[in-house]
């Protein structure tokens, strides 16, 4: 019985690490996207209510994603019926559980917990590596944004 409690106890602490990995990997974001997720009118979409939108376009919303903070995004984003017009710089030089790890965090802070898609599951780092061949372009992920048909 008390190894089943200890092992309970580092399951939860490493879940807890995770989060708080995230949380830190998001100061990366932060100076754009505002530590409410609300983003910049304007310049930079917010964060906040708009990643459950992106993650309920499936695999395709999962990987656009990664895609973002992998490659970067260059183009004209429509988030809540607003125009978003700067551009975002690739982050690759995070690692893969890193990727995950921040867009985790970012998908579950800020109330986007209460609204992602039924049976969520959380992003993975073997996702980030599986996506992360692909090599593209900012504007290519840009192009991958306009196939979700989000507004």
């Amino acid at each position: 019985m008390k190894k089943i409690a200890f092992l309970m106890g580092v399951l939860a602490l490493g879940a807890l690490a995770l989060a708080a990995s995230g949380e830190q990997v998001y100061a990366q974001c932060a100076g754009c996207h505002q530590a409410n997720g609300q983003g910049v009118p304007g310049a930079f979409p917010p964060l906040a209510k708009e990643l459950p939108l992106i993650v309920a376009k499936g695999d395709a919303g999962r990987q656009y994603l990664i895609q973002v903070v992998l490659f970067g995004v260059q183009g004209p984003i429509v988030a809540q019926g607003k125009t978003y017009n700067s551009a975002m710089p690739p982050y690759g030089h995070l690692s893969d559980a890193d990727v995950a790890a921040v867009l985790n965090y970012a998908l579950t802070a800020w109330g986007n917990d209460k609204l992602l898609p039924k049976g969520f599951k959380p992003l993975t780092a073997e996702e980030v590596k599986a996506l992360r061949a692909t090599k593209l372009s900012p504007q290519q992920v840009f192009e991958n944004w306009k196939k979700l048909g989000l507004k």
